[in-house]
């Protein structure tokens, strides 16, 4: 593994050190999961945002291992609430999967390569899909708090990007194309679940910000000019990551607040949490029907 190369990473979580510390976490998760060889090599991971901890519950009823964030070596907690923090390993109509439920955003004071070292742990456990989930401002004014939005392209516009400093050549290559981040055929088959459930999907672009201040309506506008149909403070990292190292990815908003220039008022934490419980019903539904299938 080459030396960092830049200096400005101050955190020093990159390069040589970077991949010590995914190496622990991951050798701490596979002797977790050594007694349930079943559940060793997950076919599916998920990323679970604020309000959406009810996934869970479509693991099969066992085996389930469930590990705090705060036992796994260098992975930050996720202490932002609605976020339980822990990893969830178990079986979906028997097919492996994992679930991160919750995240450490980089807005508690982590370098997205910090912010995504778990994932990458998973990443190198062997998924071949990762689907991620969020809250998220509705920028769009013909979204409503509760809809469901299905990704269909980000925006990182949050000032860091986690393949900043020395490519991590197991993972991927130094240059990854991010062109059709969100799968093509992963979101044809999300729209057919959408169909057999009756659980109706937005189709649109999110934007990552860095926050955690919300919006100005200047911004509000801004994005809207951009093309973001939603907008939050997460998920774009962990995309990089997946597609860095080659993983299919599939992404879901979940509206809860609008946040167009016309509001009488800006979000509040409270009212994501809130309104975030009214659409999380329709995702977990959603998810119950399409995971199986993605194996």
């Amino acid at each position: 593994m080459a030396g960092p190369t830049l200096a400005a990473l101050s955190d020093g979580v990159y390069g040589s050190e970077l991949d010590r510390r995914i190496s622990e976490a991951t050798a701490f998760l596979r002797e977790r999961l050594s007694a349930h060889p079943e559940l060793a090599s997950p076919r599916i991971a998920a990323v679970l945002g604020s309000g959406l901890g009810g996934v869970v519950e479509l693991l099969d009823p066992e085996p389930r291992v469930a590990i705090p964030y705060r036992e796994i070596p260098n992975v930050p907690g996720a202490a932002v609430e609605g976020h339980a923090g822990q990893l969830v390993a178990g079986r979906i109509h028997g097919m492996p999967a994992l679930i991160l439920s919750g995240r450490a955003h980089p807005y508690e004071g982590y370098s997205h390569r910090e912010a995504t070292l778990l994932l990458r742990a998973v990443l190198a456990l062997g998924p071949s899909t990762v689907v991620v989930t969020n809250a998220a401002g509705g920028l769009n004014p013909e979204y409503e708090p509760g809809d469901v939005m299905l990704i269909t392209d980000h925006l990182n516009l949050s000032g860091d990007n986690p393949l900043l400093g020395p490519n991590l050549d197991r993972f991927g290559e130094r240059f990854p194309a991010l062109i059709d981040a969100y799968d093509p055929a992963l979101r044809r088959a999300a729209l057919g679940a959408s169909e057999r459930t009756r659980i109706a999907l937005r189709q649109g672009v999110y934007v990552m910000l860095s926050g955690p201040s919300y919006e100005t309506r200047a911004e509000m506008r801004m994005l809207r000019g951009l093309g973001a149909d939603a907008v939050g403070m997460s998920t774009a990292h962990e995309t990089i990551v997946a597609r860095h190292a080659g993983v299919d990815v599939l992404g879901f908003s979940l509206i809860t607040n609008k946040a167009t220039d016309d509001v009488e008022a800006g979000a509040t934490h409270e009212e994501v949490i809130e309104m975030g419980a009214l659409g999380a019903g329709r995702l977990v539904t959603l998810l119950g029907d399409l995971l199986p299938r993605l194996g």
